[in-house]
């Protein structure tokens, strides 16, 4: 089989879930024999063209816009004529894999001119970030992802949730709509022998205060300013030993003017970005991982702590109460409540025999539903009933 696969991010690029994604699904399928094309824009110093673990990634140039949506267009121009002349050049493509609606004008433009099955990964919704579409922009986007999930011959969505939220949101039939998980490599997250975890510890944190921290992107849906309210009710039943970590690029000026509003500054340690590198030492001396989106179709970054044995504390929104099953993987909390997040991180960090319960049963439920090999099988699935299906079909 011969995949186009088109992501507007790819490793190093790396915005949000969708980069990992790609990067770690298609080595999987390229094991199963099939041949992998990603067109993606070029970053930093990457190579224009390069293998990675038997993936062809094409990098391309796009002209800078006046803005964001400006660039997607260039973006979009770019793709679609590199793609159009591999196509041509290679021949013999069976499947466009397009994912999110960011290159969604591009496959669609390929599918018409080539006449090839399209298939879109929704990994988000507009009007699920925003709970509605209410601005020109938001109208903007969800017009873009509606005209993608029309397009594709089959979509595909990593959780229940999101398959219910696509169906509601773009009026997509249900059973066009395939449910498969995000996954992980849980191996990324071994250490060299050499590491020394109190030394790296103490760059964050006293000896005696437990770390809590999380990891994302600072948007109002990741529901960092819940944390930042559930602090002080944490900090009061722990005698004041929890160190907050927070860890992401982007704007934090509003958060960090919470914490100091809070009385907790102290007790808050803004990060920035942090290199994968760093992030992987960092989760093996953490002692909880918090995610209190009040929006999230999966939470990845979940995996990522069950992988690092990090106890997880998760809101119930969205994939979270499938990818945590409460009290036997993490603790899962109402939405948008700081005493019940509150409660939730107290359970795991006053009773020590009930956290390694959870790790470890995290641990042992990436192996049943997160492998990135079975995740692959039920993509090669997906692909193989297109194929059948265009077979059978004038076009």
């Amino acid at each position: 089989m011969k995949i186009l696969v088109l992501s507007w991010e790819f490793p190093p690029r790396i915005v949000g879930g969708i980069s990992r994604h790609v990067a770690e699904l298609y080595p999987e399928l390229v094991k199963l024999g099939h041949e992998i094309h990603i067109i993606t824009p070029e970053f930093g110093n990457a190579p224009m063209f390069e293998q990675v673990e038997g993936i062809k990634v094409h990098r391309l140039p796009v002209a800078n816009g006046d803005d964001f949506f400006h660039w997607v267009v260039n973006m979009n121009h770019s793709m679609g004529s590199h793609g159009g002349k591999l196509m041509l050049e290679e021949s013999g493509f069976d499947i466009i894999h397009a994912h999110d609606w960011l290159v969604g004008d591009a496959a669609i433009a390929l599918k018409h001119t080539f006449k090839t099955p399209l298939i879109a990964t929704i990994h988000a919704t507009e009007a699920g970030r925003h709970n509605g579409i209410y601005t020109e922009v938001q109208n903007y986007i969800h017009h873009k992802e509606k005209l993608l999930a029309f397009n594709a011959w089959r979509i595909i969505v990593c959780s229940d949730y999101m398959r219910r939220e696509v169906e509601r949101s773009f009026q997509s039939p249900w059973d066009k709509i395939d449910v498969i998980y995000n996954g992980i490599r849980p191996e990324k997250k071994q250490h060299h022998p050499d590491f020394h975890a109190p030394e790296f510890r103490l760059r964050y944190a006293e000896p005696q205060e437990k770390i809590v921290y999380y990891v994302g992107r600072m948007t109002y849906e990741k529901g960092v300013s819940i944390l930042l309210n559930a602090a002080p009710k944490v900090l009061s039943e722990m005698g004041g030993y929890v160190k907050f970590v927070i860890i992401g690029g982007g704007n934090t000026d509003n958060l960090k003017k919470q914490a100091w509003d809070l009385g907790i500054w102290h007790k808050c340690y803004f990060t920035g970005f942090m290199s994968d590198e760093y992030l992987d030492k960092f989760q093996t001396i953490a002692d909880c991982a918090v995610f209190p989106s009040l929006y999230e179709p999966f939470g990845i970054v979940a995996l990522e702590s069950f992988a690092s044995h990090v106890p997880v504390v998760v809101s119930d929104t969205g994939g979270f109460p499938e990818v945590v099953q409460h009290t036997k993987t993490g603790v899962v909390t109402q939405t948008n409540n700081p005493d019940s997040l509150a409660w939730g991180i107290l359970e795991v960090l006053k009773n020590p025999g009930y956290r390694q319960w959870l790790v470890d049963n995290a641990y042992q439920d990436l192996e049943k539903r997160f492998q990135w090999t079975k995740l692959a099988h039920q993509t090669q699935a997906t692909y193989q009933r297109v194929i059948q299906e265009r077979s059978q079909v004038q076009w």
